[in-house]
């Protein structure tokens, strides 16, 4: 007799969090996270953006305005979401910016379905249209949307710079591209502080399937969007606005990991009994914002 579902799955958390020999890969880190978030009333999967707001789901709303906001992202606009997770920022933003369409690529099936029956359920079907796909090999013509975003999921392509070049290729002249993305830190001048951010990157990286080809800094980061044709680019550091004050709001509302996977619940507490500095010393956050020539 095989085990039951919920202890199958409880059996797989256990192997993806402490078994060291074993490297997951990202649709099946995001199939067993499936809907366990610890936002409340809604399903986001990003770390938010903190600045005063006093709930999980206000900082990741904040985050997909400051986005949106980058993108310049308004009526007309056609827009693509790549790693759309459960479709909260495209239906915010079609609520709060308007676009004329939104388009969403996704590899992991489960997400999907979930998405697009959230989307059936509003009827926002007919301006939201969520497929499985890749964003390092898209099913789109060239020069067919307005804006791409990717919000806290570029890190996972293989590769980033694949992607950057397929962005370009979808994007029309005078596009703009906009991602919130996790990348290593610069390496610190003291050997101490170098051994922190190699533990705290490698943590990250193995966990959640992030490629070793997409490890790199902000200075690499913008040369490589310049090399894909991208102008007017920036890559701005948003750690300070995103990690401690994350660490910070758990450590204050430990209600909020309670709604986390059982199996979850403890690894977490855990790392919030570390410092923030310690424990997210090897990891930036950059908002990065680049256009295509018109």
């Amino acid at each position: 007799m095989s085990p039951p579902r919920p202890f199958r799955r409880y059996l797989s958390y256990l192997d993806w969090l402490y078994n060291p020999f074993r490297s997951w890969d990202v649709t099946r880190v995001y199939d067993l996270l499936s809907t366990d978030v610890a936002t409340q009333s809604a399903l986001y999967l990003n770390l938010g953006y903190w600045t005063g707001e006093e709930t999980l789901d206000e900082a990741c709303h904040a985050l997909a305005d400051l986005v949106a906001g980058r993108a310049a992202m308004g009526p007309g606009d056609r827009v693509l979401d790549v790693g759309f997770g459960f479709a909260d920022q495209d239906i915010r933003w079609l609520e709060t910016c308007g676009p004329t369409h939104i388009l969403g690529l996704n590899i992991t099936r489960s997400q999907v379905e979930v998405a697009r029956r959230r989307v059936d359920e509003l009827g926002l079907s007919d301006r939201i249209d969520l497929r499985e796909g890749s964003a390092t090999e898209m099913p789109l013509p060239s020069a067919s949307v307005e804006k791409v975003i990717a919000l806290e999921c570029a890190f996972h392509f293989r590769t980033r710079e694949r992607f950057f070049e397929e962005a370009f290729r979808v994007l029309r002249p005078g596009g703009r591209l906009v991602t919130a993305d996790i990348i290593p830190t610069p390496p610190a001048e003291d050997w101490l502080s170098r051994l922190k951010q190699r533990w705290s990157w490698r943590l990250v990286a193995g966990k959640f399937a992030i490629p070793a080809a997409n490890a790199y800094t902000r200075a690499e980061y913008l040369d490589r969007l310049g090399k894909s044709g991208f102008v007017s680019v920036q890559v701005e550091s948003i750690r300070d606005r995103v990690y401690v004050p994350l660490h910070e709001h758990l450590s204050r509302h430990p209600e909020v990991v309670e709604r986390l996977h059982p199996a979850a619940r403890a690894p977490a507490r855990l790392a919030l009994g570390l410092s923030a500095r310690t424990l997210y010393a090897g990891l930036d956050y950059v908002l990065a914002v680049a256009d295509k020539p018109g």
